[in-house]
């Protein structure tokens, strides 16, 4: 229903301000300088009856654009009232580990190794060791 409103509201705003730039200026502004002294809808309908008829097609126009506006303002407002940042804790609190429930390992890991094991300088070789030639 939003939705449609809005695509309402546009197509409304749209025929709205074609509308007024059709309108004769009274003092020979924007109006004039388009198409002369009268305009194409002077032509058609007449010069009286285009300004009567395009005086209230704006006033319904703009009067159904206020309309619309104010009914999607109320559309999207909120449901719920706004909450403050000073009403959450500081921080969340700090969640440990489950216990395992397992039985405990029988063997225990072996420990790391402290020395590093020796190598041979780069570029030498060691001589093999046992056996023959």
């Amino acid at each position: 229903m939003y939705t449609f409103l809005l695509v309402i509201l546009i197509i409304d705003a749209l025929l709205l301000v074609g509308v007024v730039l059709m309108q004769a200026g009274k003092g020979g502004g924007m109006a004039a300088s388009f198409g002369g002294a009268s305009s194409s809808t002077d032509s058609i309908i007449g010069t009286r009856q285009a300004g009567n008829v395009l005086t209230n097609a704006s006033w319904w126009l703009g009067g159904v654009f206020l309309a619309l506006a104010f009914i999607l303002q109320l559309m999207s407002s909120r449901p719920r009232t706004p909450e403050s940042v000073l009403d959450r804790p500081l921080s969340a609190p700090v969640q440990t580990a489950p216990a395992p429930t397992g039985p405990a390992p029988a063997v225990p890991l072996e420990p790391a190794p402290t020395t590093p094991p020796a190598t041979a300088p780069q570029g030498t070789q060691t001589p093999p060791t046992g056996g023959t030639p």
